[in-house]
């Protein structure tokens, strides 16, 4: 089901961390095909100073190059990964903390990755339509469909959003350990890489385009977002009952502040590119 996000009660936004200088992070931005464009994609610099809580981006080169624009008015889908595939093949990480020190998980029916990727969406969902973003949240009705083409499933109500005009980011988690690579975007396949998604990857780094041959989301066109592996500092911010909340919203401050940026859109004072305090030490600009 499409959910209904109520626009939450305006809050006192998180402690800002320290904004870095541009580093290696601006790297691909050379290629850009016009100065109008260069003009446009400089105003993203400042999504890639964040400070990273969120652990390492990506070692992996980045092949693509978003130019498409949309308008700021196009309408955006956020979906959690793997919600509609708990219990069966491909149900997601259940993070270090339960897989190698016994804890608990949040939510006992659930994986970890799942809890984190409903309340991270959710969040994005809350503050984009707080800032007038034309975006909404998809929910599937059952946890366990076991057909990646059933109707109800991520993958094809973001297909169906994408073919009629919008645009539509999967939220995920890596995986802890080796088996994890880290934050960054995997752009859509089937679609011209628009300047959202360079924003997005700019913010937290970047998969090349054609990543494991292509996986599900991206070959539906719907971008997948991995936010950080569910180890380390980053889980332990979002278990953490004192720094959870701001832990989620400093993630959902940054999605935003990335799609608000590639749809052209000016966000507010002190927006772009926060940490909320106490989650961690900064990070070099490679970070993500």
């Amino acid at each position: 089901m499409l959910v209904t996000v109520t626009q939450p009660t305006p809050q006192k936004r998180p402690g800002l961390g320290q904004l870095l200088p541009v580093l290696a992070s601006l790297v691909g931005l050379c290629a850009m095909p016009s100065a109008s464009a260069q003009g446009t994609f400089a105003r993203l610099a400042p999504l890639s100073l964040t400070a990273g809580f969120t652990g390492p981006r990506a070692p992996l080169a980045k092949d693509w190059i978003g130019r498409k624009s949309l308008a700021p008015e196009t309408p955006i889908l956020v979906l959690a990964g793997h919600a509609d595939s708990q219990g069966i093949a491909g149900a997601g990480t259940s993070g270090a903390a339960v897989a190698l020190r016994g804890a608990a998980p949040m939510q006992p029916d659930i994986q970890d990755e799942l809890y984190w990727n409903l309340r991270t969406a959710t969040a994005v969902v809350d503050l984009g339509r707080s800032r007038g973003l034309e975006i909404q949240l998809y929910v599937p009705p059952v946890r366990d469909i076991a057909s990646g083409d059933d109707p109800r499933t991520n993958w094809s109500i973001g297909k169906a959003f994408v073919a009629a005009g919008g645009y539509a980011l999967e939220i995920h988690f890596d995986a802890y350990g080796p088996d994890g690579i880290g934050s960054g975007l995997m752009p859509p396949i089937n679609r011209p890489i628009s300047q959202l998604d360079e924003s997005l990857a700019l913010a937290f780094g970047a998969y090349p385009r054609l990543f494991r041959g292509g996986l599900g989301a991206p070959k539906r066109g719907i971008a997948l977002l991995e936010i950080g592996k569910l180890e380390g500092k980053l889980e332990a911010s979002l278990r953490d009952p004192r720094r959870r909340e701001a832990s989620i919203a400093g993630i959902a401050e940054r999605i935003v502040a990335a799609l608000e940026l590639g749809l052209g859109i000016n966000p507010p004072p002190g927006a772009v590119g926060s940490e909320p305090s106490g989650t961690g030490p900064q990070a070099s600009a490679g970070g993500g």
